[in-house]
Order: structure tokens, then C-alpha cells, then sequence
């Protein structure tokens, strides 16, 4: 085993710091609570990072996910939020595994230059959560094209957006063999949807601009189908494994960014004539974080290299975004105990990274789906849900 990184890599590390030191914590305070922050996302796209998983020859960088991942890790451990972008890599992903070629010329390209934003991804509804099977929102074939009706929940970013990776049923479950049989993947252009679509935002504990959307008799043509009638939700299976091991990327760099702040606060302060950091109660939670964060490290890059290979790798992305995700969440106690009152101040920033990696516990998918994941399809016990 070889666990040198790569020049390039490094590189590439070095190349995102640069750039999010001109967007340092005030820049991130200013958006708070729900200023998109368009300037930072614009600076990812005129550099080229938010198509970094796109082909040459559509445009894009052709990176791996290893590089996807370090991008966004470089992010969270400067302050800032990738959650305002991540999410450009891995929903084009569907695209390029699934969609045909005119879809990937016609697309692609626009996405790489920032012609088109593609950040929305409307999976989840009110009365499904995260029994994706149970969607309700219809796809009825019409002459020429579908016609949308429904309604989606937690769809971030859509009002940044021109495109919308949407799921949706197009044969009712009752007329399906299996209960992920009927369901299918469809790129909307939103900029033509006109008021057959509504996107209402939902105000959050952090910055994270996300919306409920409503589809009233939206007609989108047949060139909007991605892939195969029927199979969508396999192709979004597919992403998903990529939509883990960046997620835990984050979290990853959420961790470093508490493990910073804390440690040189903890040997700065001093308190009782020492620094506050030679204490066993502010010593120890940060020492376990970073071993955790550690470990979650090497967990991902399993996952990236297994996905680079093209072999299975649900198991260990599933892993790695529990174990980096759990990792990033002890950091942010740990540095919470270390700033004591000023943890609450918004200059440090502390606060605003706490709220910001709470979400990854439960999102994009709950960490008590994960384990019940490992329970049934690693361990092998009976299923839990």
C-alpha cells in the first residue's frame, strides 16, 4: 500500500486554499442566515474546481474523485460551506453515467463553463422521506414529452439553479414487480417551466438555501429522460455512492477546521497561570477527534479508490461518510468545550461551522440508515426497517 498523495494533488490542495482565503469568515458571517453566497460559487466555476469531475472532452477538468474530494475538504478546513456547491459534481454524475450522448454535448459543456447551474436534485417528498420508493410525484407520458405533477422537499439550491435532476414515478407502484421498479430520472430545464413550477424557500439553522417545490401539469419533453424508462432509481443509486465519499470529504475538512481553531486557542489561552489546552478535559476530546478523523480519512479514500476502479464501493462510502461525519461532529463539541463562552461569538466562527456539521449526522442520508445498512448488507442480520 502506497499512502503518499500525489504532487498534483497537493497542488490542487494548495490552489483551493488560495482561493478561499479571499473569502475568509466575515465573508461567510455576511451570508449568514440565508445570503447565497453567489460570489464564492462563481470564483469555483471561473477557476474550474466545480467541474472537476466533467470529461476534457465535455469541458470539464477530468479529475477523480479523489481530487473532487480534496476540493471540497480544502473548503470546509478554510470556513467556508460547501454545501452551496457540492452537489454541481456529483448530479451531473447521473448524466454522464446514464444520459445519452446528445444529452452529454448538449449539457455537459454549459455546466463546466457555468453557462448552466445544475445544483437542484428533487428526490425527496413530505410523505416519503427516506423511503424513496414511496414518491408520489407523477410523470404522465403525453404527446411529445411528460407531464410533471407533484411535489418535492429538501430540493437545495433549486432557486440557484437552470437545471433540476428530478425523480419521479412514471409506472404506478401497483403495476411494478418490485417497489424500485417504475420510477424515472429526468433533467428539467427550469428556466422554461414558467409557472407550472413553484419554489418555495425554507428558512434553517445554517446557510444551506433549500426549497420545497410544487409541479403543476409541468410538461418537459422526452429528450428530458436520463437513461432508461423505469430505471431511475437505479441511476440514482449510482451517484449516490459518489455523493457519499464527498459528503464525508467535508465532514473530513469540517473536522480539520475545529481541530485548528481549537488546538491553537487551547495553547494560546491561558487560565489559572497554563494554557487551558495542558488540561486533560480540553486535551483528550481533541486528541480522540483527530484519531477519528483519522481513521475516517482513510476510509474515504478506500471508497474514492475503489470508485475510481469502477468496483463496488457502497459499503465503504457508506462507512466513510458515518465515520467522517461522526468524526467532524466530536470536533465541534470538542472545540466548543475549548472556546467555552466564546464558542457562541460569531467572529470565531466556531458556532456557525457547529450548526453546519450537525447536518451531515442526518443528511443526505441518516447516519441510522447507515447502520442499517452495515447491519443487513454487510453483516448479514435480518432487516431493521
Amino acid at each position: 500500500m502506497d499512502f503518499s498523495l500525489e504532487d498534483d494533488l497537493q497542488s490542487v490542495r494548495a490552489a483551493v486554499r488560495d482561493l478561499c482565503s479571499k473569502f475568509p469568515g466575515e465573508y461567510w458571517q455576511e451570508n449568514e442566515p440565508d445570503r447565497y453566497p453567489t460570489e464564492f460559487v462563481d470564483a469555483l466555476t471561473e477557476n474550474g474546481w466545480l467541474a472537476a469531475l466533467i470529461p476534457e472532452e465535455y469541458g470539464g477538468s477530468g479529475l477523480s474523485i479523489t481530487y473532487a474530494g480534496a476540493i471540497l475538504e480544502e473548503i470546509c478546513a478554510s470556513g467556508g460551506n460547501a454545501g452551496a456547491c457540492h452537489a454541481q459534481m456529483y448530479v451531473m454524475g447521473t448524466v454522464l453515467r446514464h444520459g445519452s450522448e446528445e444529452q452529454k454535448r448538449e449539457y455537459l459543456p454549459k455546466i463546466a463553463s457555468g453557462d448552466l447551474r445544475l445544483q437542484a436534485f428533487a428526490v425527496t417528498e413530505p410523505n416519503a422521506g427516506s423511503d424513496t420508493t414511496k414518491i408520489q410525484t407523477r410523470a404522465k407520458k403525453v404527446d411529445g414529452g411528460w407531464s410533471v405533477s407533484g411535489q418535492k422537499i429538501w430540493t437545495s439550491r433549486a432557486e440557484h439553479s437552470d437545471l433540476m435532476l428530478l425523480l419521479a414515478r412514471t409506472t404506478p407502484a401497483d403495476e411494478v414487480e418490485k417497489k424500485t421498479q417504475g420510477l424515472s430520472t429526468f433533467l428539467v430545464d427550469m428556466r422554461e417551466a414558467g409557472d407550472a413550477l413553484t419554489i418555495k424557500p425554507i428558512k434553517t439553522m445554517v446557510n444551506h438555501s433549500t426549497t420545497e417545490i410544487f409541479f403543476d401539469n409541468l410538461f418537459i419533453p422526452d429528450s428530458a429522460l436520463v437513461g432508461t424508462l423505469d430505471n431511475g432509481f437505479r441511476q440514482i443509486l449510482d451517484g449516490m455512492n459518489a455523493e457519499r465519499i464527498l459528503i464525508a470529504s467535508e465532514c473530513i475538512g469540517d473536522g480539520r477546521f475545529f481541530l485548528d481553531k481549537a488546538t491553537a486557542y487551547g495553547t494560546e489561552r491561558v487560565i489559572f497561570g497554563r494554557p487551558i489546552g495542558s488540561n486533560q478535559g480540553i486535551q483528550f476530546p481533541l486528541a480522540k477527534a483527530h484519531a477519528s478523523l483519522q481513521a475516517a480519512d482513510l476510509m474515504r479514500y478506500k471508497a474514492a479508490w475503489l470508485f475510481e476502479q469502477g468496483k463496488p464501493c457502497g459499503d465503504e462510502a457508506n462507512m466513510a461518510k458515518l465515520l467522517a461525519s461522526e468524526a467532524s461532529w466530536a470536533a465541534a463539541n470538542a472545540a466548543m468545550d475549548t472556546f467555552g463562552g466564546f464558542s457562541f461569538a460569531h467572529e470565531y466562527d466556531i458556532e456557525r461551522k457547529f450548526r453546519e456539521t450537525r447536518l451531515y449526522s442526518i443528511a443526505p442520508v441518516s447516519n441510522n440508515l447507515v447502520l442499517t445498512y452495515i447491519g443487513q448488507h454487510i453483516l448479514g442480520m435480518p432487516r431493521s426497517y
